[in-house]
């Protein structure tokens, strides 16, 4: 896997993946507006993009039916340089009809112990916590 990143101007940036898909990142600074995510926030998308995606996988191999399902990630970085992320914590939201909690817990662990490789990594500089919510539809 290769990802190409090009300076645009100032402090913006556009990162382009391997399959293609571009994405643009600022670096801003305090108070100044923006016109995409830094590159501190684009590690918390991708660590949510690849936790959320293994939940919903799981639980379609448990046979649950899973209308939906989000995650929203908090992280705490380190006060001094390198500005680390120390404390990231998932809150999962997950919808569907006649989901069973336990296999909802078991799904969001398996996928932060086992099959998650961006929490797992984020994990070696940062404490991850997770807890979840399940939302029953009719």
């Amino acid at each position: 896997m290769t990802t190409r990143v090009k300076w645009v101007k100032d402090r913006v940036f556009e990162g382009t993946s391997s399959s293609g898909h571009s994405v643009v990142m600022e670096a801003k600074g305090p108070g100044e507006g923006s016109v995409g995510p830094s590159p501190m926030e684009m590690l918390l998308l991708g660590m949510g993009g690849c936790t959320t995606f293994d939940v919903v996988h799981i639980l379609g191999r448990m046979r649950e039916d899973v209308a939906d399902c989000e995650v929203e990630i908090d992280g705490t970085r380190a006060d001094e340089d390198p500005k680390v992320y120390t404390k990231i914590h998932a809150h999962f939201k997950v919808s569907g009809r006649a989901l069973k909690e336990k296999k909802v817990k078991q799904a969001v662990e398996m996928s932060a112990e086992k099959y998650c490789s961006a929490s797992i990594m984020l994990g070696a500089t940062a404490e991850i916590t997770h807890d979840f919510e399940v939302i029953e539809l009719d």
